[in-house]
């Protein structure tokens, strides 16, 4: 039998302000997270007391390894290479960007860097602080720093890997010494990722002084697992439910997916996200290989792997998302050397990979491919995450999603999306391959008394429908205040039935609606927010978190634009000072986005 003990029930031996201290920093930690924390104090525990000067160089010698991350590849890339240098026996820590003391960074001797671009060229939201920190003027001199960054992106954006590059040179510039020249990775992260962290585990010991053979136990003793799927291994989850939620005469389709996650040790909090594995549209397989007059049956060769081409395609390789690096494979494949110079060009080059398929470079610049040569030039196939449109609380081992299809007419010809074409072509029964990506900075407060204010136009709002659900099952405290827009009332009023039954609940307290297209003026989220400006920077004075979701290009800067006009008006702020509270409420995790 298993004897349930309070915390108020247990002894402490800690001090009133380091016991205080020690709750701050434990609220609001997830069970695994507990669990490591427990697991490390233990081991810590295990050694015993060490001299001061012991400790003292333990910090001076250890190695950091910092990242910024926005959908979780640059989270974890940073975390195989601390477990590396932790197992190979040196001391090593790892840290968001967002939790990082920046006092702390002239202490620092060696330094690995993992950050990712986002969008047109911007940091992701948890490196914003730190960024704008090492690029001001306050930036310290470094001299005594040795570093290296890694740089993720994806090659399809014109300002690849930007935040990447300008950390590089603005600590080289800052007087700290580059152990190895600036990695840049692709979707395709693995092919520069894994050499990457080799030669960061090679360079961490010739600093250290220690021998790379010596092998100690790790600090942390590893803690068993208890979801046997992950990206690399993901489970086949079944269709449950598979329904329009947009009316016929909607001009885009949104679909409500419910899948089940039963005996695949999978859980998820609401703000995580799902990841699909998709498959290729068949129809647009069958196009490449007609257009490129190629044998699908026939069998390519690729990094040790044998496939019929039609398989690679379809399963394995990147159709529907144009590069800069297939572009100019292309071009060069077929001496094209118009289209190299139009790649050359920045504005050009935006353009067409933000309105061109891979397909629709091969229709207007034709040239001659053989299978194998286009299996190596084609990105692989990468997954597609999803915000997670449900509350295990409410629903148990289901996740439900909320999909918009992309299927539309360009240049004379039909194109779809991969993961949506897929999804949407997944009947009841049918497998999805699936994994849980957390989205650490996008969890509901701690503190359930806290107000939060939602924002998610479109299917911007799926998050917030788990949010609800959890916050109704949970009998929080605090109040639920939701904006909510899309074009027509009538036909894309997604989850209103839901929404409503929820204001008569006292599961949200309020609900801001705008329609863009149902009167004579566009009207969108950003002109509810200023409508209620005065209400919603009251809010936020009193504690409440704030939280946007959707599109990174235009609602996310408008709203953020709207926010920062808010402040200045009704907190009587300059717009400097305004664009400072507003930072400092990201920093602080209580305004959080989920952008895209």
């Amino acid at each position: 039998m298993n004897a349930v003990v309070s915390q108020e029930s247990l002894a402490s031996p800690l001090a009133a302000d380091k016991a205080a201290q020690l709750h701050r920093l434990l609220e609001g930690l997830a069970p695994h997270e507990l669990y490591w924390v427990a697991a490390r104090s233990a081991a810590l525990a295990a050694r015993g007391p060490q001299p001061a000067q012991v400790q003292a160089a333990a910090t001076t010698e250890r190695v950091t390894v910092l990242y910024g991350s926005q959908t979780g590849n640059a989270r974890r890339v940073a975390e195989q290479l601390a477990k590396k240098l932790e197992a190979s026996g040196l001391p090593a820590r790892l840290v968001r960007a967002d939790a990082y003391p920046q006092r702390e960074l002239t202490q620092e001797r060696q330094l690995f860097v993992v950050i990712s671009t986002q969008g047109e060229g911007e940091p992701p939201d948890d490196a914003r602080g730190l960024v704008d920190f090492i690029a001001g003027r306050r930036a310290p001199r470094l001299p005594a720093l040795r570093y290296a960054v890694l740089g993720l992106g994806d090659s399809s954006y014109p300002q690849f890997c930007l935040i990447g590059r300008q950390l590089d040179a603005r600590l080289a510039e800052l007087g700290a010494t580059r152990l190895d020249p600036l990695a840049e990775a692709d979707v395709d992260l693995d092919e520069v990722a894994a050499p990457w962290t080799a030669k960061a585990l090679e360079r961490a010991h010739e600093v250290l002084k220690a021998p790379a053979a010596a092998v100690r136990a790790p600090l942390l003793q590893a803690v068993p697992s208890h979801a046997a799927h992950d990206r690399e291994n993901p489970f086949a989850a079944a269709v449950l439910a598979n329904q329009r939620i947009v009316s016929r005469d909607s001009a885009r389709e949104v679909l409500h997916l419910e899948l089940s996650l039963e005996s695949s040790g999978l859980s998820y909090r609401p703000g995580d996200a799902l990841g699909v594995w998709p498959r290729n549209p068949p129809a647009l397989v069958q196009q490449w290989l007609e257009l490129l007059r190629l044998d699908g049956e026939a069998e390519v060769t690729h990094s040790g792997r044998t496939l019929p081409l039609v398989r690679w395609l379809a399963e394995e390789r990147e159709l529907t998302r144009l590069a800069r690096g297939f572009a100019l494979a292309h071009a060069r494949t077929g001496g094209d050397a118009a289209l190299v110079r139009l790649l050359d060009d920045p504005a050009t080059l935006s353009t067409l990979l933000d309105t061109h398929q891979p397909i629709d470079l091969l229709r207007r610049h034709p040239g001659r491919w053989d299978a194998a040569a286009l299996v190596a030039a084609l990105r692989p196939l990468t997954p597609r995450l999803y915000s997670i449109a449900s509350s295990a609380a409410a629903v148990g081992d289901e996740v439900h999603l909320t999909v918009a299809t992309v299927d539309y007419q360009a240049f004379g010809e039909r194109h779809w999306g991969a993961a949506s074409a897929f999804l949407a072509a997944s009947a009841e029964d049918a497998r999805v391959p699936v994994f849980v990506e957390a989205n650490e900075r996008f969890h509901l407060p701690a503190d359930d008394a806290r107000d939060v204010i939602m924002i998610g136009p479109g299917t911007g709002v799926a998050p917030f429908r788990g949010f609800v659900q959890e916050r109704r099952e949970s009998g929080a405290r605090g109040r639920n205040w939701l904006f909510f827009g899309n074009r027509h009332f009538s036909d894309d009023f997604l989850y209103q039935v839901e929404w409503q039954e929820a204001l008569k609940q006292g599961a949200l307290h309020r609900l801001d609606l705008a329609f863009s297209r149902d009167g004579a003026d566009k009207v969108y989220v950003q002109h509810r927010l200023r409508e209620r400006g005065k209400e919603l920077y009251a809010w936020l004075s009193e504690g409440a978190h704030l939280y946007v979701c959707g599109d990174a290009t235009h609602m996310a800067r408008d709203v953020h634009a709207a926010l920062v006009d808010i402040a200045a008006e009704h907190g009587g702020l300059s717009r400097e000072d305004a664009g400072a509270w507003l930072a400092d409420l990201l920093q602080q995790g209580r305004y959080a986005r989920d952008v895209y």
